[in-house]
């Protein structure tokens, strides 16, 4: 495993292009929820960076995966929290890296059962664009073209880094 990225430069890029998306639809207030793991110590980072006053939330898709009958579920399972309400907000959903775009659709399908949000957007550290479903970022921190072998994994919370990974090692 190596060290991927420059965290502070993707961190920077992430608060910059979310501030400038919150300006482009007039969002003054926005809630921000982060998909365990990675999304979380995003959306902690994110918080202070942006200044907001609210707590941030935090999801845990495992029972809104689409393959949880196949692949059964997460043993380290732990309740989402939602510290606001959802109905008629404007939420951030961040998470670390997108691939398939199939736990974005889960979080959106949770944070809609909590109640309809005026609007979604959507923060990802790391786009690996090789989606299955038609889920794309509004903000994202880096595009990566990976090898079919490679993955990334971001680490922490503290010091937060991204490892890129060989599958078998």
């Amino acid at each position: 495993m190596t060290a991927l990225l420059d965290m502070d430069r993707l961190l920077d890029d992430l608060e910059a292009g979310l501030r400038k998306k919150l300006e482009q639809r007039g969002v003054t207030d926005p809630a921000l929820i982060g998909i365990r793991t990675g999304g979380v110590w995003l959306a902690d980072a994110m918080s202070k960076r942006l200044g907001l006053n609210e707590p941030w939330g935090e999801l845990d898709i495992s029972f809104y995966r689409d393959d949880f009958s196949r692949i059964g579920l997460n043993p380290k399972v732990k309740p989402s929290s939602l510290p606001f309400s959802t109905e008629d907000r404007d939420i951030i959903l961040i998470d670390d890296v997108i691939m398939s775009g199939r736990t974005i659709r889960a979080a959106m399908n949770e944070i809609f059962d909590y109640g309809r949000p005026a609007s979604i957007i959507l923060a990802t550290l790391v786009d690996l664009g090789a989606r299955e479903l038609p889920v794309q970022p509004d903000v994202t921190g880096q595009v990566l073209a990976l090898q079919p072998q490679q993955r990334v994994k971001l680490r922490g919370p503290d010091p937060l880094h991204i490892e890129l990974q060989e599958a078998g090692k």
